[in-house]
């Protein structure tokens, strides 16, 4: 047990809970850690010691655990999302005093966050709902970190988050984001983009692969070099770490080996669910979304296959891969996934946008994209360009139209068409990518074919119309007028 009373306390000794308090006490921070399990906790000791002699001092008791920590006490919880987090935080509260913090570092949805910030309210406690990206490695050396919730709670705890988070050129990966659950909210939607990200990078190397007929080294090196380019990035780089790694039993590569199903924990169907709530387009986080569903039918996939092929469906990928030339679909390539996944991030700020402004959370977006360009899965060169869009306009409608993005994206809009293009003609699926260009296409136009639709619905629901024309709203008897500008077309009709 320390002999005088830690500087904060952590719950929850997974492998992220773990690192987390490792590199609290890397940075000179006494830490007190507790986990239902005992093993865990002698194990995470078993580390501190073996990894530097850390000041890291574990308990086994809840009221042990508690009454370490120097007052006012901030904990971490970093337990599994749900009705754990409630059942921790009643083993811990009868303990804490008015003004101890309950920090929750978990996925959580960010409105059991806002009914866990009223119920501690109620008790006199503080409370912090506070998104953790950048998995184990970014937990144990530097995560971007989230925190929503009481400002007194984030002002206890600030010297210490901005000491643990990545560091990067303008500041720690950290910053208070804003009230209730709005921490909670922007990790779900970090995620969001997260699931897009890695859709797009698939694609791109499904293309490569299949159309380009690529090998995995020619593929390590592609995803080296684009590394150095303006799609230097985390998920870019591990993308090419993962093409150089050999099946350890078997030939060939590792990647080929792995069942194509894609798992996912909540987040990103939580991104699309609230974007749809909110009457925000996010056409390539849902695409990425849908993907994930359609990976998961494996069986009924090859069934499919086995079916339409007796139907008569030829496979086209040969055809079309005998005329291509591969430096210029690489190059291609590369351009079309740069200006999708601008498509993907100027869809997450925007839901981030509107829902700051239904719930006033007042969020920074230039800060947001400033506090994941370190420690967090989708940190990326070109975050230091969304966070000077916002610099430039707080009030930016869409990244789509901030004058350098907008630039960027008319110049590689013809090899991003092409790329769409030829894996259509090829059969090969790019929803990421099609759902970027689509989204590009539609926003840009400034007429729409939705009057028709809009006729459509006023024609059988009479939901009336707008006109171009003048204000006001109209309703038509469509029928009526139909029949009556042309009786033979109506008789034909019936």
């Amino acid at each position: 047990m320390a002999a005088i009373p830690t500087q904060i306390g952590l719950v929850g000794l997974a492998v992220m809970g773990q690192n987390l308090a490792l590199n609290i006490a890397e940075k000179g921070f006494p830490i007190s850690v507790f986990n239902r399990t005992s093993s865990k906790v002698d194990e995470t000791l078993t580390r501190a010691n073996s990894e530097g002699d850390l000041p890291l001092f574990g308990h086994y008791t809840p009221q042990e655990f508690v009454l370490s920590i120097q007052k006012p006490r901030s904990i971490i919880i970093l337990v599994k999302a749900g009705s754990p987090v409630d059942q921790t935080i009643h083993s811990l509260s009868s303990f804490m005093e008015p003004g101890d913090t309950i920090i929750d570092g978990g996925n959580e949805w960010y409105q059991n966050t806002e009914r866990r910030l009223s119920d501690a309210h109620s008790n006199g406690l503080l409370y912090l709902g506070m998104g953790v990206s950048g998995g184990e490695d970014g937990a144990r050396f530097g995560p971007s970190l989230m925190p929503g919730g009481d400002i007194d709670a984030y002002n206890n705890v600030e010297r210490i988050l901005k000491k643990v988070a990545a560091q990067v050129d303008d500041g720690p990966c950290v910053t208070y984001i804003g009230e209730g659950g709005s921490g909670n909210f922007v990790k779900m939607v970090h995620n969001g983009i997260e699931y897009g990200d890695m859709q797009l990078i698939s694609e791109a190397y499904d293309v490569l692969k299949n159309v380009g007929g690529l090998s995995n080294e020619e593929l390590a090196n592609i995803f080296d070099e684009w590394n150095s380019s303006e799609l230097e990035s985390f998920l870019v780089e591990i993308t090419a770490d993962i093409f150089k790694v050999q099946d350890e039993l078997d030939n060939g590569g590792l990647v080929d080996k792995i069942l194509d199903k894609t798992g996912m924990k909540g987040t990103g169907k939580w991104t699309v669910q609230q974007a749809a709530e909110l009457s925000v387009a996010a056409p390539t986080i849902a695409a990425s979304l849908d993907c994930r569903y359609l990976s998961g039918l494996k069986e009924e996939r090859e069934s499919a296959a086995k079916v339409l092929e007796a139907a008569g469906m030829k496979e086209e990928v040969s055809a079309v891969r005998s005329g291509v030339d591969k430096k210029r679909l690489i190059d291609d390539v590369r351009q079309a996934l740069y200006a999708s996944k601008i498509c993907s991030y100027a869809q997450g700020m925007n839901l981030l946008r509107a829902k700051s402004s239904e719930k006033g959370w007042g969020l920074n977006l230039g800060e947001l994209a400033r506090i994941w360009k370190g420690g967090c899965i989708i940190r990326a060169v070109f975050l230091d360009r969304i966070k000077q869009a916002y610099q430039r306009n707080p009030n930016l409608a869409s990244l789509v139209v901030d004058p350098e993005f907008a630039k960027e994206m008319v110049q590689r809009q013809a090899a991003w068409r092409r790329v769409v293009g030829l894996a259509i003609s090829a059969g090969i699926s790019t929803p990421g990518m099609c759902a970027s260009l689509a989204y590009f296409d539609t926003y840009r136009r400034a007429r729409l074919p939705a009057n028709l639709v809009q006729a459509q619905r006023d024609y059988f629901g009479a939901h009336t119309y707008e006109r171009v024309d003048r204000s006001g709203s109209f309703h038509t008897e469509w029928s009526k007028l139909a029949r009556k500008s042309n009786p033979n077309v109506a008789a034909a009709l019936h």
